[in-house]
């Protein structure tokens, strides 16, 4: 595969409704921008985490993976931790290529709520990464981390909204694109998934037009990623010749954004 590099600190938030393949297709992002010779840093910041299974670790390594401290101030004067210094002590190598970080992980009840967490991933992102390409967040399902004080991804470059062909699906693309323009996210795009036939490509293609946000690419339903992800192998799979392709549109949208002026 030829090596592209892509300009450093680049940050791609991926978010969506529950049950979109959010987390695979994360997976699918990392993935490839690591098979194009950048260095990538994978965060996992749902309370139930599995990124590290669409990166090829097995379901005890994931577990195994330490979490992120809570509310660290990344970088700051008073002499906190680096960005390098959080990754080379909680980032786990995984065979993917990628490095994992796991953010947040609910392990007991009644333990309390994970903003913590979500704050420290906010000063993650606002730290330099000076020697890493591409960092990419995989955020929990919902509203909720874009709603909270500051914004989990306040400082990301492009937003990725995975949708499904429906209409609560689409709706929740809608509110999180009118929420990261709050933030002050410049670029926000969709991205179409388990699309089972050309009607379903038409729906996304209409539906994302009529509320505004930019199509970056659709992949059809796969019935044997559902088998790999109910063995939990799904990030050992090796990728279609169709998923590539549609990855790649996925990855030039991502691109062109940052190389407009989407980078901070």
């Amino acid at each position: 595969m030829t090596t592209v590099i892509t300009p450093l600190g680049v940050k791609l938030g991926v978010v969506g409704k529950g049950g979109v393949g959010k987390t695979t297709i994360a997976g699918l992002l990392a993935r490839a921008y690591a098979g194009r010779g950048s260095r990538v840093v994978a965060i996992d910041t749902d309370s139930n985490p599995n990124l590290g299974l669409s990166l090829g670790l097995s379901l005890e390594e994931t577990e195994a993976v330490p979490v992120l401290p809570r509310s660290v101030i990344v970088g700051s004067g008073g002499g906190g931790p680096s960005a390098r210094e959080l990754i080379g002590e909680y980032g786990r190598a995984t065979p993917a290529g990628p490095t994992l970080l796991s953010a947040i992980r609910v392990a007991e009840a009644g333990a309390g709520c994970t903003c913590s967490g979500h704050a420290t991933v906010r000063n993650l992102l606002a730290d330099a990464l000076t020697d890493v390409e591409v960092t990419l967040v995989d955020m929990e399902a919902g509203l909720e981390h874009l709603s909270r004080s500051g914004g989990t991804l306040a400082y990301a470059d492009v937003l990725l909204v995975v949708c499904e062909p429906t209409r609560k699906s689409i709706l929740t693309a809608s509110r999180t694109a009118a929420l990261a323009a709050e933030l002050g996210i410049a670029h926000v795009f969709a991205v179409g998934n388990k699309a089972r036939s050309a009607a379903d490509v038409a729906y996304f293609d209409e539906a994302l037009a009529q509320e505004g946000i930019p199509l970056a690419g659709v992949l059809a339903y796969d019935e044997a990623v559902v088998d790999d992800d109910r063995e939990g192998s799904v990030g050992l799979r090796p990728v279609t010749d169709d998923v590539e392709r549609v990855v790649a549109e996925v990855l030039a949208v991502v691109e062109a954004a940052v190389g407009s002026g989407g980078n901070r």
